[in-house]
C-alpha cells in the first residue's frame, strides 16, 4: 500500500503560555489505588517555556496521567490556544479522508445507523468522508468550539451541538438520540474519561454502539521515544487508557465489545512527531524552518514502515467498538 501523503508541518515556536493547574493527586484517577509512579517528566516545548509535565502511572491498572492536571480555565486556555485556526496539529496532517472512511467501514458489519453523533469533531472531517460509506445516515457533530459551527455551514453535518458531552443540558438534549457515537483521539484529552463514557452511553439508543479510537499507552514507542512521544509531550493528554480497563468499564456499565483492533488504527506519525518536538526544544525560533528536512524525512520513514509496524507492538493506537445493551 502506498504511503499516504501528507506534509510535515515545522517545529512551531509557540509562545510561553502558563497553564493553571489543580493539586497534584496521590491516588489514580481511574481506579483510585495510591500506588503511583512517575512515569516521565517533560519540559515545556521550549526551554523558556515554564512547568514541568509530569505523567503518573498506576502500578495497579497501568492507567497513566498528567499530574497536576489542568484546571478548567486551564483546559480551556490550552484548548483555545491548540485549536488557533493557523495551527495544524501533526498527527491531523495524517488523518486523511481515506482514513476517516476505514475507520468508517469497520462498523458495516454492524446494522446501518440512521444517526451518528462524532464527539470532537473539529471541522467535521469525519463525518464529511463517512458519508461516502453511510450515505442513508445522519450525522451530527459536537465540539468544544465554534468550529464545528463552521462544519454544519459547510453542510459537513445535520446538526452542530457546542460544548461537552458532560455538560447537562447536551445530555438532556442529545439523550437517546443516536445509533452510534464515535470519538476519534477525544477521550484522552478530556478532565474525566469515565464521566465520558458515561455521557456517551446516555446519548446511545438501546442496542446503539461507540466507537472510539484512542492512543496505545503500550505501544512499544512509548518506550522507545519516552518523553518525545507526541501523547507524552503535549499536554492535552491527559489520560493514556490501556485496552483492557476501557473494555472493563464498558463491560461494567452494561455493554457488549463487538471488537477490539491494534493495527488499522495506527497513524503514521511517531517519528516524525519526535523529531519535531526535540528540534522544537533545542533549535532557537530563527532556525526553526532548518529542520523541516529533518522531519520529513522522519514522516517518510513513519509512512514506509507502517504497514509492518502496525502488526507489531508498535502499533500506536487501538479501537474498540461496544453495544449498548437493553437494561
Amino acid at each position: 500500500m502506498p504511503p499516504e501523503p501528507s506534509t510535515p508541518p515545522a517545529p512551531r515556536a509557540a509562545e510561553p503560555l502558563e497553564l493553571p493547574t489543580g493539586p497534584r493527586r496521590e491516588d489514580c484517577p481511574w481506579c483510585g489505588s495510591r500506588r503511583l509512579r512517575t512515569r516521565l517528566r517533560v519540559p515545556g516545548p521550549r526551554p523558556r517555556t515554564p512547568g514541568m509535565l509530569v505523567v503518573d502511572e498506576c502500578l495497579d491498572c497501568d492507567h497513566a496521567f498528567r499530574n497536576p492536571r489542568l484546571t478548567g480555565e486551564g483546559s480551556a486556555l490550552h484548548h483555545r490556544a491548540f485549536h488557533d485556526e493557523r495551527v495544524v496539529p501533526l498527527a491531523e496532517c495524517t488523518r486523511t479522508a481515506r482514513r476517516h472512511r476505514a475507520a468508517a467501514r469497520a462498523m458495516l458489519h454492524l446494522p446501518e445507523p440512521e444517526s451518528w453523533l462524532d464527539v470532537g469533531t473539529g471541522h467535521a472531517r469525519f463525518p464529511e468522508a463517512a458519508r461516502d460509506v453511510f450515505a442513508y445516515t445522519s450525522f451530527d457533530g459536537l465540539d468544544a468550539t465554534e468550529r464545528v459551527v463552521r462544519a454544519r455551514a459547510a453542510e459537513r453535518v445535520e446538526e452542530a451541538h457546542v460544548g461537552r458531552l458532560t455538560d447537562p443540558p447536551v445530555m438532556a438534549r442529545l439523550r437517546s438520540r443516536y445509533d452510534v457515537v464515535s470519538m476519534f483521539h477525544h477521550l484522552e484529552h478530556t478532565p474525566d474519561p469515565r464521566a465520558e463514557l458515561r455521557a456517551a452511553l446516555t446519548v446511545l439508543r438501546p442496542g446503539g454502539h461507540l466507537l472510539i479510537e484512542v492512543p496505545d499507552p503500550h505501544s512499544a514507542f512509548a518506550a522507545l521515544l519516552g518523553k518525545w512521544r507526541l501523547p507524552h509531550g503535549r499536554s492535552r493528554h491527559l489520560h493514556l487508557m490501556p485496552l483492557d480497563n476501557l473494555r472493563t468499564e464498558l463491560e461494567a456499565r452494561g455493554c457488549t465489545i463487538v471488537s477490539t483492533d491494534r493495527r488499522a488504527p495506527h497513524i503514521p506519525y511517531d517519528l516524525s512527531a519526535a523529531a519535531s518536538l526535540a528540534l522544537a526544544r533545542v533549535l532557537p525560533k530563527p532556525l526553526s524552518r532548518a529542520a523541516v528536512p529533518v522531519v520529513a524525512v522522519a514522516a517518510v520513514l513513519d509512512h514506509t514502515l507502517a504497514p509492518l509496524l502496525r502488526r507489531t507492538r508498535f502499533s500506536n493506537a487501538y479501537r474498540l467498538i461496544a453495544r449498548k445493551d437493553a437494561a
